[in-house]
């Protein structure tokens, strides 16, 4: 387990936590795993004794002070504790200090979730001190994936082997950006660190996949098919009649033989449709950005880059339209990269089409085309028009307009 401390602990409790974690040592002898200690996930509406990011889950640790040290403490989520029988009275008024401690842990899944972070299950620790002997919990409360204790090294070991139970192990990857999810105020812990604390290496896994022989079928000596040839070749000599005999001029119809395809969804914007050309995703923003733009990615970190491509008409003449989406940790580093992307002459972000992946009809380059971005939390979003055919103008108010449109259509296609 590495520690990570980020500030001091909010409750009196959460020294005893940070004492359990350094127990288990680095690396995952014991369990592995990083812990942000007196972390604020950004969103977070309090600050957190500790976040626990584990190869299968991530725990949200939050410190409960109790006026004096307890034999026995009843905790419900949604009911009233009682401290040796007492019922807990606090200032607030709140009957269980539980509430906000899942408060907590739904803002932080929000964030992960909003960030496109590894789907790993997001439990909450309620650690309760100075001193508590025994915790009653109500079983539903239990399988909820709460866990209300007092923290001690075996305490916490057992929560965190009972509530991390994702199905595969995250990579070491994945970790580092949910640890800049979570903590976008200093560099993640190197990958070498990570797979030393447990967190898979995604190429190792896909090499060493195994290959599964599939058993050998026996195929069973076949009967003669003369019988059966002759009565196939009856049966179309049949057919072929009845459709000739139907046809208004002994003809058949070759329309209604045809084949149709499936073709992407059409995205309709103000009125206008936008047939889908392509779409991309990759974590290497920088790799895929030209520019001011690729200087500022390669110094911080995004977590992914989508592409799409659409056609839409103007009057009845053809636009290509290029849609960028860069998810960045927070909502400060997007609007600094949103200031970067809109100064003129600082680059932007590589069309498809100049990585060859044009289409029929489609422009050849996305060279002088109106552009337009925006930013919403930790996106930011930038897209371009141009004229399939002839020269663009940047200042072109038609090409304007469906730039404004096409912010609001979806980086992904079906």
């Amino acid at each position: 387990m590495r520690l990570i401390r980020l500030g001091s602990e909010p409750s009196g409790v959460g020294a005893d936590v940070r004492a359990a974690l350094s127990t288990w040592g680095n690396g995952d002898a014991v369990l592995g795993g990083v812990a942000l200690l007196g972390v604020r996930p950004p969103d977070c509406p309090r600050e957190l004794d500790a976040v626990v990011v584990l190869p299968r889950g991530v725990l949200v640790v939050v410190g409960v002070d109790l006026p004096d040290p307890a034999v026995r403490l009843e905790a419900p989520l949604n009911g009233q504790w009682r401290i040796d029988g007492w019922p807990l009275t606090r200032p607030d008024g709140a009957l269980s200090p539980a509430a906000e401690a899942l408060e907590a842990t739904t803002a932080v899944a929000r964030r992960i979730q909003d960030m496109r972070g590894e789907p790993l299950p997001v439990t909450t620790v309620v650690a309760v001190g100075p001193y508590v002997g025994q915790v009653v919990q109500p079983t539903v409360d239990l399988n909820r994936g709460v866990r209300v204790l007092h923290p001690k090294p075996t305490t916490l070991l057992a929560a965190a082997r009972e509530l991390a139970t994702s199905d595969r192990p995250c990579s070491a990857e994945h970790a580092a950006k949910l640890v800049a999810v979570l903590a976008p105020t200093g560099p993640p812990p190197p990958r070498a660190q990570l797979l030393a604390e447990g967190f898979s290496d995604a190429a190792a896994d896909l090499a060493s996949a195994n290959t599964v022989l599939l058993p050998r079928i026996t195929v069973a000596p076949r009967r003669p098919a003369l019988p059966y040839l002759v009565a196939s070749v009856v049966g179309v000599l049949l057919v072929i009649a009845l459709v000739v005999a139907l046809s208004p001029d002994g003809s058949s119809d070759s329309s209604s033989a045809a084949t149709s395809t499936a073709r992407p969804t059409t995205v309709v914007v103000d009125g206008r449709n936008f047939s889908p050309r392509g779409a991309d995703r990759t974590d290497d923003c920088a790799g895929h950005a030209f520019g001011d733009v690729q200087a500022w990615l390669s110094e911080h970190m995004c977590m992914q880059l989508r592409r799409a491509q659409y056609e839409t008409a103007v009057d009845g003449r053809r636009v290509g339209v290029a849609v960028a989406e860069l998810s960045l940790p927070d909502a400060q580093r997007a609007g600094e990269l949103h200031s970067v992307a809109t100064t003129a002459g600082a680059g932007g972000v590589i069309a498809l089409v100049r990585e060859g992946r044009g289409w029929p009809g489609g422009p050849v380059s996305f060279d002088r085309s109106a552009l337009r971005s925006t930013t919403k939390g930790g996106q930011v979003r930038i897209a371009q028009a141009v004229w399939a055919e002839g020269e663009s103008d940047g200042g072109d108010p038609a090409l304007g307009q469906v730039a404004e449109q096409a912010l609001r259509l979806p980086a992904a296609q079906q």
